[in-house]
């Protein structure tokens, strides 16, 4: 990555949807070039360009974050509980937890079923506490790029 590639990524936090017109200009490349630079960035995998929503804006739906301890190597819990829909993000980290799992549910009942049917029973996994979110104060998507 580049300066051109860093000063695109800044603009699209910005502004996902900003056309070529105005991200070329903006990034010092013809329309047509910031196309191609973008491209790039997504085959690669550099990023992803996708609609963000608020699951709990949306009405009806319940999200929590849970905090995993591990018996074992977390990346398999990690893993397993990946293959779920349910499943936003899963983090591994230290301290008291050995993974952060974030997950949506159509319901609080069905967040207290995915807990017991499906994370209690994996392998590996010997405590999990749930956080159940009141709502989502903040909300952002931008990391510095340089």
């Amino acid at each position: 990555m580049d300066d051109i590639d860093r000063a695109i990524l800044r603009e699209l936090q910005v502004d996902g949807r900003i056309p070529y017109s105005d991200l070329g200009p903006k990034v010092g490349l013809s329309p047509s070039a910031a196309r191609q630079r973008l491209q790039r960035l997504i085959d690669t995998k550099v990023v992803q360009v996708v609609g963000v929503t608020d699951p709990m804006a949306m009405g009806g739906q319940t999200m929590a974050m849970l905090g995993l301890r591990v018996d074992g190597d977390p990346r398999a819990v990690a893993d397993e509980l990946s293959r779920h829909d349910e499943v936003v993000y899963a983090v591994l980290v230290s301290g008291t937890f050995d993974l952060f799992v974030e997950v949506v549910c159509r319901r609080p009942y069905a967040l207290l079923d995915f807990v017991n049917v499906v994370v209690r029973p994996i392998e590996g996994v010997a405590a999990v506490e749930s956080f159940p979110y009141f709502g989502i104060h903040t909300h952002r998507f931008l990391w510095d790029v340089d």
